[in-house]
């Protein structure tokens, strides 16, 4: 079972004027103020153009597969618009010609995995009410499930993701160092390598305010000059003892000094009024969700709390959930949570596994033909897929 994460966007490069196409960015050597055309917009699908584009690459020379012997399973937001579900049936059936479709939300997708194993449960074992916290690019939702099925009304959304913290690290570092404005590639790659969510953010501030030999937090990166290493790398911390040296190296790599940017930008994801924000943070909002469900489900949802997307990545995201949780939550509740080995990955997962190992009636009561759509149009898509 293998998969491949494209980018889903068309980016320009700056040296070689040319566009990539998706895939196409492994092709790059300059990744340099790069200019990125995003088919998403705080989430949603805005511009098809673009989307088309990275499709017919996707399909034709990636994949390489025939849509029309093929059926596709999609993902979309929670409560997506009317307009663009409608826009997403008529491109996969009418243009494209897919055999069948199944659109869905990624934490829909998310459950049909192994959930028991994250646990340490018995395999295979699938617990009544679970809570996936799907923290990715544009935003963070929250979604409780009871026997399978989301709770529409104790879903939360928080316009918190990945780009946000890339963007808001950009200003940082050029306030503070260098003019980085135009590198987001360079400065989200700084972002993946160096940032870490605190479980005590005043002592790691006071850390912070040490010299450089005392100070445990602060890192040096390097950054990519394109002509000796394309990719940059964070630098192992020097004694004062050897200065001299590291003075020379100065002359020839770029250093981006990582103090406490290393975790005050993820730190936003907790606390979002630090940049103006009226919304709860992540535990703050997994709480909102979990108290909106009815009560006697509330034990099982602390219980079973899985977080997924590319923010649960980053070092120390789920202690600090558990550890603002645990104040939140009654004594006599049991609180678990887990990270799959791939949070990015772990929708396909799901998506794979009910493909694969979901029965002919499941999935016949799931997806949608392309023959029942020329028949019925978008109507019995609105019925089948709507989860919600």
């Amino acid at each position: 079972m293998n998969h491949r994460l494209v980018q889903n966007a068309i980016i320009r490069g700056r040296t070689d004027n040319r566009s990539f196409i998706g895939d196409q960015l492994d092709d790059c050597s300059d990744f340099s103020s790069l200019f990125y055309r995003l088919p998403f917009e705080r989430g949603f699908l805005t511009n098809w153009g673009v989307e088309r584009t990275i499709w017919d690459r996707l399909y034709k020379n990636v994949l390489k597969v025939d849509s029309k012997e093929s059926r596709l399973v999609i993902t979309e937001p929670c409560f997506n618009l009317p307009t663009i579900q409608e826009a997403y049936d008529q491109m996969i059936f009418e243009e494209y010609e897919f055999a069948s479709c199944y659109r869905t939300i990624g934490p829909q997708l998310c459950i049909f995995n192994d959930l028991g194993s994250l646990f340490g449960d018995k395999p295979g074992s699938v617990p009544d009410c679970s809570v996936v916290v799907d923290s990715g690019f544009s935003f963070t939702h929250i979604v409780p499930f009871v026997k399978g099925k989301p709770v529409a009304k104790a879903i939360r959304r928080i316009n918190l993701g990945g780009k946000l913290l890339t963007n808001q690290l950009k200003e940082t570092v050029s306030f503070r160092h260098y003019d980085m404005m135009e590198e987001t590639y360079i400065i989200n790659q700084v972002k993946e390598t160096c940032c870490f969510v605190s479980r005590d953010i005043y002592s790691d501030l006071d850390i912070c305010r040490k010299s450089y030999r005392e100070n445990t937090i602060i890192q040096e990166y390097v950054l990519p000059d394109f002509t000796h290493h394309s990719q940059g790398h964070v630098r192992p911390k020097q004694e004062k003892q050897k200065q001299s040296d590291q003075t020379l190296d100065r002359s020839v790599d770029q250093i981006l000094p990582m103090n406490n940017e290393r975790f005050m930008i993820p730190e936003i994801l907790f606390n979002p009024s630090d940049i103006g924000m009226n919304q709860a943070g992540i535990p703050e909002a997994i709480s909102q969700a979990i108290e909106a469900c009815e009560p006697e489900y509330h034990g099982l949802l602390y219980a079973n709390i899985v977080l997924v997307g590319g923010n649960a990545k980053l070092n120390g995201y789920r202690e600090r959930i558990e550890q603002d949780l645990r104040v939140m939550v009654p004594s006599e509740y049991e609180l678990r949570l887990a990270v799959p080995e791939d949070p990015i990955g772990y929708a396909w997962k799901g998506g794979n596994r009910l493909a694969s190992l979901g029965t002919k009636a499941d999935l016949q009561k799931r997806f949608v033909t392309r023959k029942e759509y020329m028949e019925y149009g978008s109507d019995i898509c609105r019925r089948r897929f709507n989860s919600l």
